[in-house]
């Protein structure tokens, strides 16, 4: 049978700097030294909501830096039911892999006490693995 495997991309917030000094208000009330962020308690089709974080320059006049990096992650898409065919999957930015399966036809094997092993073909997309193991142990 047909399949498909899927990864959402996930959200991240990144902040990083010098002579820069973040603050972030909420409510009214503003902590200094604090950067904002994820908002794990605010989803949105599984996508947290930013926390804003403001940033003032420390020494005026002196040299500064300021990289701020955001990913907005995939939202939650619906369930996927593969059929007959392969699967319309969603846009996501993580990893996709796809299977086509097989057919079973007549695919099938026969193990032999003597450790033979005959494999009947199936059809397309099929494999047949067969393996023998001997354990001896000595007391």
């Amino acid at each position: 049978m047909p399949y498909s495997v899927t990864n959402k991309l996930g959200t991240t917030y990144s902040l990083s700097g010098n002579n820069i000094t973040p603050s972030v208000t909420s409510g009214g009330s503003t902590t200094s030294g604090a950067i904002g962020g994820l908002n794990v308690g605010s989803l949105t089709d599984g996508v947290p909501a930013l926390i804003q974080t403001d940033k003032a320059i420390t020494s005026a006049g002196s040299a500064f830096s300021l990289t701020e990096s955001v990913t907005i992650g995939d939202a939650t898409p619906s369930a996927i039911t593969p059929s007959s065919g392969i699967s319309a999957l969603p846009h996501l930015g993580g990893q996709t892999t796809i299977g086509s399966g097989g057919t079973a036809g007549s695919l099938g094997m026969t193990s032999l006490s003597s450790g033979v092993h005959t494999c009947t073909a199936g059809g397309s997309g099929t494999s047949c693995i067969g393996q023998t193991t001997v354990t001896i142990t000595i007391d």
